[in-house]
């Protein structure tokens, strides 16, 4: 899999990313440890080189599986975390990362993201300007090589920017879901900052394996995503039909096909999880996909069809 620049760090990602919230356990159903670290190995033999999680993923579950299944290959892999949006005053971003690196078993994280602006999530308002003082120190130290914000607008990235150096923003995106695009993108391809695109299958949605009555298991967060919001999923699933016959003259699957849309886009790579090998090792595939200018533009139009009816607010889900 051809790498890709994060930012100006020089530091190389895979431009399929695999996502680890759901090997934290924690809001998601039927995962096991055991198949989480086959899944991990299986990416990293298929060519995934670059691993996101976070410290709130099971409480730092999500990282010390990573670190079990990829410490004997840890010179080869990148490492991406976040620190929570409770843990953004100085002395706690440190004590954060201090954990976060125990619990990969490692001693440095390759590009360390601020999850969610403060004051989101009922956090304390910190200035952003004493984060990035404390995140510039821990660059200086080698205890981080990258710094990213993750769930920021463009005036919040900016911001952030003054106080020094972001290479990277991870928002929600996908085929069905682009509000990244109507202003942050534009900054990002502005200042090379990578875009690491998260629920970049739309939670599973552009599988195409959730049929119109589909109904989630009691504890999963999907349930609360808007995409399954009645006359919403009613747009998805047409969407889905008109997408079909484009990844079938591709010889692939429905993911994999919005996947390659999604890596064709400005500076954007995505991030994708997977609950096993034989997931781990398709998503992988993706990469492969090579779509046409007509392409593109067939697929964005088929995507436009379900995203102009959704509402301005950039979170997914109605917690």
């Amino acid at each position: 899999m051809e790498k890709r620049q994060l930012g100006t760090s020089g530091i190389q990602i895979s431009p399929i990313i695999m996502g680890t919230w759901q090997a934290g356990k924690q809001m998601w159903v039927g995962i096991e440890d055991a198949e989480t670290v086959k899944a991990m190995r299986a990416a990293f033999e298929a060519g995934i080189t670059t691993f996101d999680t976070a410290e709130v993923y099971g409480e730092g579950h999500s990282e010390q599986i990573i670190g079990k299944a990829l410490s004997d290959v840890r010179s080869q892999v990148v490492y991406a975390s976040k620190v929570f949006a409770n843990h953004l005053k100085p002395d706690l971003v440190v004590e954060a990362c201090d954990r976060s690196l125990k619990n990969l078993n490692t001693d440095y994280i390759d590009l360390y993201q601020i999850h969610w602006p403060a004051g989101t999530w009922n956090s304390e308002l910190v200035p952003i300007a004493e984060t990035m003082d404390a995140l510039n120190k821990l660059k200086q130290q080698g205890k981080i090589r990258a710094i990213g914000v993750s769930n920021f607008s463009r005036a919040q990235i900016a911001e952030a920017a003054q106080y020094g150096r972001i290479d990277s923003l991870q928002p929600p995106y996908s085929l069905f879901w682009r509000w990244v695009e109507k202003e942050a993108m534009s900054y990002c391809v502005e200042n090379n900052i990578s875009i690491l695109a998260y629920s970049s299958l739309a939670q599973g949605i552009l599988t195409g394996k959730f049929g119109p009555e589909h109904k989630f298991e009691e504890g999963d967060h999907r349930a609360k995503s808007k995409l399954f919001i009645k006359e919403n999923y009613a747009r998805v699933q047409t969407a889905l039909n008109q997408l079909r016959p484009i990844a079938d003259c591709h010889q692939t699957s429905l993911g994999n096909l919005a996947l390659a849309w999604l890596i064709a886009q400005p500076q954007t790579n995505a991030i994708v999880g997977a609950r096993n090998a034989e997931q781990a090792a398709e998503n992988a595939k993706a990469a492969e996909v090579n779509l046409s200018d007509g392409d593109l533009k067939e697929i964005d139009a088929i995507g436009r069809t379900v995203t102009d009816s959704l509402d301005d607010n950039p979170v997914m889900w109605n917690f």
